[in-house]
């Protein structure tokens, strides 16, 4: 039995001539042709009534001559207000330097823009309205309570500390977290110093924040000034006995004795000892990790698959006190300790009142 084949089907192919050809480019920007015989009347042509108008009236914007375009007048900075730490050096440096421009016989630099307080409004006091009513709540407050003070606001006026958080860094909560529990509860130099031998990637990063958080609590907080106060009050009282009697004592003398010290032994929340010499030395309170986004990063596998990895950021937060926060700590927890000691004593025969006493005995 046989079957009776059909036509077969033509397959058209492709052109082989159109595959030499090479792919014209398309210009973006064609110039106009113009004929042999318009070289005559360009003049008439390219002539532009409206723009030679504008050119009298408004000028034609080129510089003239005799001028350099490049000396323009420079930028007026802004003005610093009067409570910076950077006010008094940035004005014997603006002195400095015109006064050498003067003597140099070049232009002076343009003064600094005074503080507008209506701009600065609107960033610092965006809404007036909820800034007086929150004002009077508290006054109400103060006036109901008398003027008391709850303990934790007392602990805010009277102890320093200072939070400061890093940007996103590179590394996961893992990683970085077990760098936060190594230098929470140590001092700022100690943890500083873990950190520099640290075999640890993020390390580098953790010091340098660590550096910058110990600054700016110094600079914004005034922490870890309590030597430097002690030294010159000590100096300032052995000045002032010099003069009164003409002789300087030798427990008041500076050079002598140096700066006030002492030895505290304080015990911490986890049961360690630890010896405080300076109440005002900065250490690290807390130190604790946050998550931050994802990033995606491909990931080539075999057999022409690619997957995407998620890449963490994650950054640091660490608060930083002065030592006499852990003292007062430390009195708490024991003041808390022996009431509990002295409420749970057994008494033998406690003092209570005589119940059901009557004329005649009982038994």
């Amino acid at each position: 039995m046989s079957i009776a084949a059909g036509p077969s089907r033509r397959v058209a192919g492709r052109c082989l001539f159109c595959q030499t050809l090479p792919i014209r480019p398309r210009l973006a920007f064609q110039t106009t042709r113009a004929a042999s015989d318009d070289s005559k009347s360009d003049g008439a042509a390219g002539s532009n009534p409206i723009l030679e108008e504008y050119q009298r009236k408004y000028g034609s914007g080129q510089p003239e001559q005799g001028t350099n375009p490049m000396q323009q007048e420079r930028p007026r900075g802004g003005d610093l207000a009067a409570s910076s730490i950077f006010e008094d050096e940035r004005r014997v440096q603006q002195q400095q330097q015109t006064q050498t421009d003067v003597a140099h016989g070049g232009e002076t630099n343009v003064p600094a823009q005074p503080r507008d307080p209506a701009n600065m409004a609107r960033t610092l006091d965006p809404d007036p309205g909820a800034r007086e009513r929150w004002e009077r709540k508290k006054v109400i407050q103060m006036v109901r309570k008398d003027g008391r003070l709850t303990k934790q606001q007392i602990i805010k006026r009277t102890e320093r500390e200072h939070l400061a958080k890093t940007h996103n860094l590179k590394t996961s909560v893992k990683k970085l977290g077990m760098l936060a529990r190594q230098i929470a509860g140590k001092t700022i130099d100690d943890a500083i110093v873990q950190m520099r031998f640290s075999k640890k990637k993020m390390a580098q990063e953790v010091l340098k924040h660590l550096e910058y958080a110990r600054d700016e609590a110094i600079v914004k907080r005034g922490m870890g000034l309590g030597s430097v106060g002690a030294s010159n009050a000590t100096a300032n009282m052995s000045s002032s006995s010099a003069s009164i009697s003409g002789t300087v004592a030798p427990g008041l003398d500076p050079q002598a004795s140096g700066p006030v010290t002492f030895a505290i032994q304080i015990k911490l929340k986890d049961g360690k000892r630890h010896t405080v010499t300076d109440a005002s030395q900065i250490y690290v309170d807390q130190a604790w990790v946050g998550r931050g986004p994802f990033g995606q990063l491909p990931d080539f596998r075999a057999r022409g698959r690619t997957f995407i990895m998620k890449t963490p950021w994650t950054s640091l937060t660490v608060v930083l006190k002065e030592e006499a926060t852990r003292i007062r700590e430390h009195e708490d927890r024991e003041v808390k300790r022996r009431k509990q000691i002295l409420d749970n004593v057994w008494v033998h025969l406690p003092d209570r009142p005589v119940q059901w006493q009557r004329q005649w005995y009982t038994f």
